[in-house]
């Protein structure tokens, strides 16, 4: 994405990195209240522990790829979104993890953009 001269590139819109970060989850979680689906029933349809589901829920297990096509079978909500918004989590809770922010701007560039 080219830059506008004068502009800082953290203020373009596309570059605006969320106040609060969305977990999966929290998607899930509110599309089960919607549709008025427990937890239980939704861990016994898909074959998997209500404690693991929960954990996804809840944001304390990130969504990996098997339980996000398992949830799309049960509820026909797109995996690839899901997946997509767990990554921008995993990335946006690692930029802002201090200590590994400070370790990153300390690796130097090694290789020409492209």
């Amino acid at each position: 994405m080219a830059q506008i001269e004068g502009t800082d590139k953290k203020v373009v819109a596309n570059n605006v990195e969320p106040h609060y970060l969305t977990h999966p989850g929290e998607v899930i979680k509110e599309e089960l209240e919607f549709r008025s689906i427990s937890q239980r029933r939704l861990a016994a349809e898909i074959g998997v522990p209500v404690s693991q589901l929960n954990e996804v829920l809840n944001a304390k297990r990130s969504l990996n790829a098997e339980m996000a096509l398992l949830i799309e079978q049960a509820l026909g909500i797109d995996a690839e979104p899901l997946l997509s918004l767990q990554v921008k989590y995993n990335i946006l809770s690692a930029k802002r993890n201090k200590p590994f922010f400070e370790r990153l701007k300390k690796i130097p560039r090694i290789a020409a953009a492209l």
